[in-house]
């Protein structure tokens, strides 16, 4: 195994910065102190817990600039772009503080005579956070704040594109004046993470990455009894309806398939507009995107950047060029935009019709900026293509009518329905999917749950 590790920017394919790997002996000291921090931080007041959770919120918001250079120089996110994602880590922080109480709160059944009768959520002892690199701020902060506020210590271990991600997490936590061993991160490669995975220590494991890395994840932890939350690939359909308001569904629908380059777990990857709208919209969705400023993600003017690294972009490339030999039509020529190298990390974004779910970029997940647009006679049709997809993480709705968005939402097999919008996370919701899209619930109330264990009190007086 290799003690170091690079990390490539795709700014310009050279090396941005170099780690070393926790090695077994740091390993060891991180899963001990996690350990003897546990029943002091447990005890500490949820009061002290969201005070101190939220001055290491305070200092990422104040360092938003170190930020969002980290963001764009290790992604290439663009740089006017990237602080956008300080301002969701604090709003979901501070909503998942709000309703701490409320999420960790004692449950009382229907009073029995003779008896007092409670369920309590206590925390279920370690985290283990396993965060990506596509949203490494939002992606993180979603099970960091609600396991350390449940009374949880938390090891987290970021994505080797990002380790300058995981590092600020550790200094805000360590302004913050968290006790030792509450909070920390590991630098880790694959084995040594599933390795980790499988340490008595830890009690819970949120992944959030690809549906190979899931099974790798789910496998790993099989042998014991502890939660596993799984956040996996997204093949996200939407669906103009006949009543849409078209100009605001070509807005924001373009915005959803290629903000970040496509590189979103809830981006738009394959629309369906209704026949009578069809060739309109495919206009006006062709014209916004040509107005893409492509680029260098360093130039406050680019609002498209390279994807995360050139083998992402290959398999992009891939898929359109496959999709077109089977008959699509690719609408953005060559050379349009002028930042677009083959065989870099920049690519283009392009958008095709003539498609059909026989072509990959219809059926497996693109995570880069590429759409597909098909035509579809009404809502029965639409609703059979959008659940034609192994995946299921969110769906949206472009209507004026609130009943059939509802009536259709019901029936796709996703987990979040939108209306009017889309690419989204609202931190008072559940997050969650279905199918391939994996297991489980953060955020909202209900993300408290996987990260605490009910105990009865069944008291008789």
């Amino acid at each position: 195994m290799s003690q170091t590790f690079s990390v490539i920017t795709p700014i310009d394919g050279s090396v941005l910065l170099q780690r070393p790997y926790a090695d077994d002996q740091q390993i060891a000291t991180a899963l001990a102190a996690a350990r003897e921090a546990r029943r002091g931080w447990r005890a500490t007041t949820l009061t002290e817990r969201s005070h101190l959770v939220g001055l290491a919120v305070d200092w990422l918001v104040q360092n938003k600039d170190r930020a969002a250079h980290a963001i764009t120089r290790q992604i290439g996110r663009p740089i006017s772009q990237s602080p956008g994602e300080l301002r969701g880590l604090e709003e979901r922080a501070r909503h998942m503080m709000a309703i701490a109480e409320e999420g960790l709160a004692d449950i009382w059944p229907t009073p029995k005579t003779g008896f007092e009768r409670f369920l309590r959520r206590e925390p279920l002892g370690t985290v283990l956070v396993l965060a990506p690199w596509n949203y490494p701020f939002l992606t993180a902060i979603n099970t960091i704040a609600p396991a350390l506020l449940a009374g949880n210590t938390v090891i987290l271990k970021h994505s080797s594109q990002t380790p300058l991600v995981a590092e600020l997490f550790d200094e805000a936590f360590r302004a913050a004046g968290l006790p030792a061993g509450v909070f920390q991160i590991l630098l880790l490669d694959h084995a040594a993470t599933l390795q980790l995975v499988t340490a008595p220590e830890i009690d819970f494991v949120a992944f959030t990455g690809s549906v190979d890395g899931g099974r790798a994840v789910q496998q790993a932890a099989s042998g014991r009894f502890i939660g596993v939350g799984l956040e996996l690939g997204g093949k996200d359909p939407a669906y103009v309806r006949d009543d849409a308001d078209l100009s605001a569904a070509v807005e924001n629908l373009v915005d959803g398939a290629f903000f970040n380059s496509g590189q979103s777990c809830c981006g738009i990857e394959r629309i369906y507009v209704h026949r009578r709208h069809y060739a309109a919209f495919v206009d006006g969705f062709v014209e916004l995107t040509r107005a893409y400023r492509f680029g260098d993600p360093l130039d406050p003017h680019t609002n498209l950047g390279p994807m995360v690294r050139a083998s992402a972009a290959e398999l992009v490339r891939r898929q359109i060029a496959e999709a077109t030999a089977a008959g699509a039509t690719a609408l953005i020529p060559a050379g349009h935009f002028v930042a677009n190298a083959p065989g870099s990390a920049y690519l283009a974004p392009q958008v095709l019709v003539d498609v059909d779910h026989r072509m990959s970029v219809m059926r497996d997940e693109s995570f880069g900026p590429v759409i597909g647009i098909m035509p579809v006679d009404g809502d029965e049709e639409a609703l059979r293509l959008m659940n034609d997809s192994r995946y299921g993480l969110t769906a949206s709705i472009w209507t004026r009518d609130r009943d059939a968005a509802i009536r259709l939402g019901e029936a796709i097999e996703t987990g979040t329905v939108f209306m009017n919008r889309c690419d989204y996370l609202d931190p008072a919701l559940a997050w969650t999917g279905v199918k391939d899209t994996g297991r489980g619930v953060s955020l909202s109330v209900l993300g408290y749950e996987q990260l605490t264990r009910v105990k009865s009190f069944h008291l008789k007086g």
